[in-house]
């Protein structure tokens, strides 16, 4: 499995996946270069969507498939926006729309109650009908700001505050950003499983 195809046409995941798969020795292809759209999104967790994504872009393209389902969950918000984080405000993937309703939201909120995390879900298929597909999910716990803070990233990074660290994410470095991150995690899970397939 040297060539893969990358479910996503979102450019912020394709340049972080990028980054983070740099030394996998696999060829990875967004499927947008195969002129395969994306999967309709109609499952009630990001498993599911996962799945269909990494599905999709198995059966249009002949090749394994690796698959994200990500997105922001707010405590106070009972999870929100979750399975709809890309598209919280009404379009798809207006960041400043979405983060400006989510910290309408939270306005007047204190800080201790304004814990949240983002969570990745990564399905690695082998083939379109494969059974047993691999899942790793991670998740990043931190608060949402009152502000947005920070120009690096996407998406909602300017108002995510990580546990730990007094920069947002979208005022950290790449390479920081990628370790601790959902999804570097998330890859990190997937690596060593396929690390124990191999020596099974």
């Amino acid at each position: 499995m040297s060539r893969i195809v990358l479910a996503s046409s979102n450019p912020g995941k394709l340049k972080e996946f990028g980054a983070l798969l740099a030394d996998s020795g696999l060829e990875v292809v967004p499927q947008a270069s195969l002129g395969i759209a994306d999967a309709e999104e109609t499952g009630l967790t990001f498993v599911e969507n996962a799945l269909l994504k990494a599905r999709h872009a198995a059966q249009a393209s002949g090749l394994p498939a690796l698959a994200d389902d990500s997105g922001l969950c707010v405590d106070h918000l009972d999870g929100a926006p979750g399975l709809y984080s890309a598209r919280y405000s009404g379009g798809h993937g207006d960041a400043a729309a979405n983060n400006a309703k989510l910290l309408r939201a939270l306005d007047g909120v204190p800080a201790e109650r304004r814990g949240a995390f983002f969570i990745c879900v990564l399905v690695l298929l082998q083939h379109a009908d494969d059974p047993a597909p691999l899942i790793a999910e991670a998740r990043w716990h931190g608060r949402i700001l009152t502000e947005g803070r920070g120009s690096g990233g996407f998406g909602y990074n300017p108002v995510f505050l990580p546990e730990g660290y007094e920069q947002s994410v979208a005022e950290m470095d790449d390479a920081l950003k990628n370790r601790l991150s959902h999804r570097g995690q998330a890859l990190a899970l997937l690596h060593e499983r396929l690390r124990e397939l191999r020596h099974a």
